[in-house]
């Protein structure tokens, strides 16, 4: 039951966080290319601000229920919920070391005004996004096939007595 638990958990929080990478990727990210460069770093600065909690909970709940799960199960059941907690962990460090970055110089442009190279800038965040984006849809593929392997609870193969 435990186990059971703490997988729901691990789907959920990954699900949580790759729906919301999704959700950017799909619809956040052409509608901040749709705006004027001023309006996009406006919002862009302050949804930041927001996700920050939010999106860093998401990777952290994601990223250590799966790899509890990876300890507390065998074989291939191990190396998938293992995978998808580096998956995650993986995205927790593109978004700290790659998107987060580039948050600040764009809270900073919001201020005052986009340096020269600023396409080419907001061209990598957007790559970086992708990039995590992927990850976290990857690791919850991954964990969804763990669930859809193992037969629920009230299913399971009935023990038979040697003849």
């Amino acid at each position: 039951m435990r186990l059971r638990l703490l997988q729901a958990l691990a789907l959920l929080a990954t699900g949580l966080l790759a729906g919301a990478f999704g959700y950017g990727a799909a619809n956040l990210v052409p509608t901040f290319n749709a705006v004027p460069l001023d309006m996009r770093l406006s919002f862009h600065a302050e949804l930041m601000k927001m996700n920050g909690i939010t999106m860093q909970a998401a990777m952290a709940v994601s990223t250590l229920s799966s790899l509890a799960l990876a300890t507390l199960t065998r074989g291939r059941a191990r190396v998938i919920a293992g995978s998808a907690g580096l998956l995650t962990l993986a995205s927790f460090l593109i978004t700290r070391l790659g998107n987060v970055p580039i948050n600040g110089r764009i809270k900073e442009w919001a201020l005052s005004s986009a340096p020269a190279d600023h396409a080419e800038i907001l061209r990598r965040w957007e790559l970086l996004n992708n990039l995590r984006t992927l990850t976290a849809l990857a690791a919850f593929v991954l964990l969804i096939g763990l669930f859809l392997r193992q037969p629920p609870a009230d299913q399971k193969q009935p023990q038979t007595t040697p003849v």
